[in-house]
C-alpha cells in the first residue's frame, strides 16, 4: 500500500535521507530506491512503499512528485491534472471598500487602497476588478480576485 510523504532530511553525500509519512513517523530512505533521485530535495512530496529495515522504518519505491503538478494559489493547493478549465472576467465593484477593523488579516490589496486619499473615491464610485475562475473536473470553481492574487502571473502557471 503506497503512502504519502514529505523529506525532511536529506545527506546528499551520503545518499539518504528521511521522510515524515502521513502518520506523522519518519521512515529512513536511501538513495538506490529512489525512481527519480534528480528530484530529491528537503521538503519535496514523495509517494513510496512502507517497510522497515534493521533500524527500523523505512521506505522503498520512493518517487519524488514533481513540484509542477501543484500550484499555490492564495493559499489553496491546486493540482494541475485537477484543472479543467479558467476564465479570466473582469466584474464591477464598488470601488470605496470599507476595512473591517476586526478583521486583522488584510490582503495587500485592501492595504493599498487604504493608502489613496480617501475624498479620491466618490461613494457610488465603481472600479473593475479582474478576476479569475477556475474550474476543476471534481466540478468545483474556485473565484480569486486581483486583490488576492497576481492573475496574469497565475494564468502563466496553468498554461503549463
Amino acid at each position: 500500500m503506497a503512502m504519502n510523504g514529505t523529506i525532511t532530511t536529506w545527506f546528499e553525500d551520503k545518499g539518504f535521507g528521511f521522510i515524515k509519512d502521513e502518520n506523522g513517523d519518519n521512515r529512513y530512505f536511501h538513495v538506490i530506491k529512489v525512481a527519480n533521485p534528480e528530484l530529491i530535495k528537503k521538503d519535496a512530496a514523495v509517494t513510496f512503499e512502507p517497510g522497515t529495515n534493521n533500524k527500523g522504518l523505512s521506505a522503498h519505491s520512493v518517487k519524488v512528485v514533481p513540484e509542477s503538478k501543484y500550484i499555490y494559489i492564495a493559499g489553496e493547493r491546486l493540482k494541475l491534472t485537477s484543472i479543467k478549465s479558467y476564465l479570466v472576467y473582469s466584474e464591477e465593484v464598488s470601488a470605496d471598500r470599507h476595512i473591517d477593523k476586526d478583521n486583522v488579516v488584510l490582503s495587500v490589496g485592501i492595504l493599498m487602497n487604504s493608502i489613496r486619499p480617501k475624498s479620491a473615491v466618490k461613494p457610488d464610485e465603481m472600479r473593475t476588478l479582474k478576476k479569475l475562475a477556475i474550474t476543476t473536473f471534481q466540478g468545483t470553481t474556485l473565484i480569486f480576485s486581483e486583490d488576492e492574487i497576481d492573475v496574469d502571473a497565475t494564468v502563466k502557471l496553468l498554461k503549463v
